[in-house]
Formats: C-alpha cells, sequence, structure tokens
C-alpha cells in the first residue's frame, strides 16, 4: 500500500514555512513569504570558527563528482564528469590517497556507489549506470568496464538524466534516481551480468518527485531514502506542503525489488531543495541537507513510517547551499559541504561540522568550518573513520580531511 503524508513545513529558518508550530532551531532568521522556496531569499549563516584540522588536496583532471571507498579502506574511486568522463582510481595510503591511474567510462561519470561487498562499482552516467569490476580497476587488469544497466525503451522513462546509485546490501538489486524522469530505476544487477547486459536486468521504476537525486539504504536492507528537490502532484498549503517542495520518501526495497509502482510507504516535505541523504550508524536518524534553506535536517526514521507528521526532529542553519554530507565519528557529528554553488554574494564554499547530539537536542550545534575548494559536493568516509575525501567540483581537487583531528 502506498501512503502520502505531508509534513508541517517550518516557518522559521526554512525558507518555506506554514503556520504550523515549528521545533525549537539553532538559529533564527528573517522570514520570507510562506511559499517562497529559493537560496536567494534566505540568509548564510553567521560566519563560524574556523577549525584547525589536518586536509590535503589533490588535483584532478575532470569535474569531481561522487566517491565511494572500498570496505577494506585499501582504494576509492572518484568519478570524473566533463568532456572525458573517467573514474580515478586512488590507492589509500596513510597519508593522503595516491593517483594511480584513470578508467575512461561511457556517458557523464556522476554519483557512485559500491555493491555486492564492494566487487562492482556502480557509475550513474546520465542514461543508467555503468558497471565497473573493482578488482580489475584496482588491478590495472584490462576491460574494467563490464557494461551498462539502461532501461529498455518500453519503459517509457524520457528524460533519464541518471544521477545517482545505491544497492541493496546482497548485492542483488541497483537502484538509480533518474533526475529528468522522477522515478527510480531499479535493475537486478546478478540478471544484468549473467545476460551480459542484454536487457534482463531492468525491473521497473518507483515513482518519486520531481528531480529526484540522494539516496541512501537501511543497514538493514529494508528501507530505501530517497530525495527529490521538488514535490509532484498539487500543493497542500493547509497542511504546509507545497508544490516547490522537495520531499523524502521511504521505499520498501523488498518491494521495489519485485513490484516498484507500489513501492513508496511514506513521501515527507523536506523543505526547499533537498540533494543528499544520509543515516546514522545505527538507522535511527536521517539526515538531509535542504540545499534552499540553506539547512540541515534530521529526521526519525522511525516516525517516517509511523508517525511521518511527527518525523522531523530539528533543522540546522548551515553554509550556503548545501549539497553533500556525512557522518562521521561514529554518528556524533555531521559535516555538511556548503557548496556556494550559485555564488551568493558575501558566501564562500566550506564544510560545516554539525554536533549531532546538539542539534537534536535543539541547541546550538555548529562547531565550526573547514575550508574547501570550490563546490564541495559529494563525500565518502574511509572504513577506519580517519579520513573523510571530499570532491571539489569547480576546482577539480580531492580534498582529504582528518576528521579523527576533529573536536
Amino acid at each position: 500500500m502506498r501512503t502520502t503524508v505531508a509534513l508541517f513545513a517550518l516557518a522559521v529558518v526554512a525558507g518555506c514555512g506554514s503556520s504550523a508550530k515549528p521545533p525549537r532551531t539553532t538559529a533564527a532568521a528573517a522570514q520570507p513569504a510562506p511559499d517562497a522556496c529559493s537560496a536567494a531569499v534566505v540568509p548564510t549563516a553567521a560566519q563560524s570558527r574556523a577549525l584547525s584540522v589536518p586536509t590535503t588536496t589533490i588535483g584532478v583532471r575532470g569535474f569531481p563528482f561522487g566517491i565511494a571507498t572500498t570496505p577494506d579502506g585499501r582504494w576509492s574511486f572518484l568519478a570524473e564528469g566533463g568532456p572525458s568522463s573517467a573514474i580515478a582510481v586512488f590507492s589509500d595510503g596513510r597519508s593522503a590517497p595516491r593517483l594511480v591511474r584513470t578508467i575512461a567510462v561511457p556517458g557523464n561519470a556522476l554519483g557512485v556507489g559500491l555493491a555486492d561487498e564492494g566487487r562492482y562499482l556502480l557509475i550513474a552516467n546520465g542514461d543508467g549506470a555503468t558497471v565497473v569490476s573493482v578488482a580489475r580497476a584496482e588491478a590495472g587488469a584490462p576491460h574494467p568496464v563490464l557494461g551498462v544497466l539502461r532501461a529498455p525503451a518500453r519503459a517509457g522513462l524520457v528524460g533519464g538524466g541518471a544521477i545517482e546509485v545505491a544497492s541493496s546490501p546482497d548485492g542483488r538489486f541497483a537502484f538509480v534516481s533518474l533526475e529528468g524522469s522522477a522515478e527510480l530505476a531499479v535493475y537486478d544487477l546478478r540478471a544484468a551480468l549473467a545476460e551480459h547486459f542484454g536487457g534482463a536486468g531492468y525491473v521497473g521504476s518507483v515513482p518519486v518527485g520531481r528531480l529526484p537525486v540522494g539516496l541512501a539504504v537501511s543497514r538493514d536492507g529494508r528501507w530505501l531514502y530517497a530525495i527529490s528537490e521538488i514535490a509532484t502532484g498539487r500543493s497542500h498549503p493547509r497542511l504546509g506542503y507545497r508544490g516547490s517542495h522537495g520531499t523524502l520518501s521511504v521505499v520498501n526495497m523488498a518491494t521495489a525489488e519485485r513490484d516498484p509502482r507500489d513501492a513508496v510507504v511514506a513521501t515527507v516535505s523536506a523543505h526547499c531543495s533537498p540533494v543528499r541523504v544520509a543515516l546514522s550508524p545505527d538507522g535511527r536518524t536521517v539526515w538531509v541537507t535542504a540545499r534552499g534553506d540553506n539547512q540541515l535536517l534530521a529526521f526519525s526514521a522511525a516516525r517516517l513510517r509511523s508517525d511521518p507528521t511527527q518525523a522531523l526532529l530539528a533543522a540546522v542553519r548551515v553554509g550556503e547551499a548545501p549539497v553533500g554530507l556525512a557522518v562521521v565519528d561514529g554518528g556524533r557529528q555531521v559535516v555538511v559541504a556548503d557548496s556556494n554553488r550559485f555564488g551568493a554574494q558575501g558566501a564562500r564554499s566550506s564544510l560545516t561540522v554539525i554536533n549531532a547530539a546538539a542539534a537534536l537536542a535543539h541547541r546550538p550545534a555548529v562547531l565550526g568550518t573547514i575550508p574547501a575548494g570550490s563546490f564541495p559536493r559529494e563525500m565518502s568516509l574511509e572504513p577506519d573513520g580517519r579520513t573523510l575525501l571530499v570532491g571539489n567540483y569547480a576546482s577539480r581537487q580531492l580534498e582529504a580531511v582528518n576528521v579523527s583531528a576533529l573536536p
């Protein structure tokens, strides 16, 4: 059964509030028009103290997008978009990652993810998802690109725009957010590999909001969390749910693997232009970056399914146009990439560090900021929890941040 529930929006701090009483937040801000949903009318966070954290910056040829690190922590893969789409393969040492090789891939290399316990690298390529053998990529062996997951023409996914990927914990299924189609494509990865990508792998698509982007899978493999920048359907201002708001959808993965059209169990407002989502290690908190509101949002994973109108736990003001995020220090801190991708006057790109417990208790939660290159976009925490890899898109850099040195 599919149930869509509207979540009351915040009237304070959010760029798109309603008349509902908001929870306490960590900062106050001017209140724009209730239906406004634009970063241009939302003030950025007050300047916070700079944190002294060791970082290393490595220049790359393309425009960094997705990043993934192997479960053993020895290798990382950086998607480089642009005219020469490629995957940069890094050997992860104790001091800093070292570029070993690049692998040309079809399409435009965007979001990445690992599947089947790190055996395969999935790369959203604008059309579908490229599948790369991790063992061959690490060894520099020939033909590391195994094939491409594509929806057949009969699926009618007009617009495509594959941008982010995720996979089921057992490695069998792959999920691709289609930014131009308001849907998530579902593929049986094992079937696609067995059929040498002859088209047998496509299962169907999950309908979500418009401009779907970020994806995250619960550790138990039961739930897929999907972010859409704009809600579909009619607005419901009485409920604080407007068409210009973005959404967070909860997808039953078992249902999505056999009947994708009926897999969404709840959809809630996630304020203005939400773009990425990450989970706390215990799976209890769902963190979302609302780029249009300059906010980090926290939702209760349990309430999203049982009582969605009460699922929003906190909203923290961060820097300009936040995109990527990572949960570090065993869930005690969240690092947010303040992209400043639209070049707001007086703003700068940085990484904002949030105290998770303080945020959930509605206390001041911003610990400080770490310098970043231009347009920090995606992040990957190495398995030992010590190093956070950040792709600085516009300045073409991979930044390695020693998060074990955070206060």
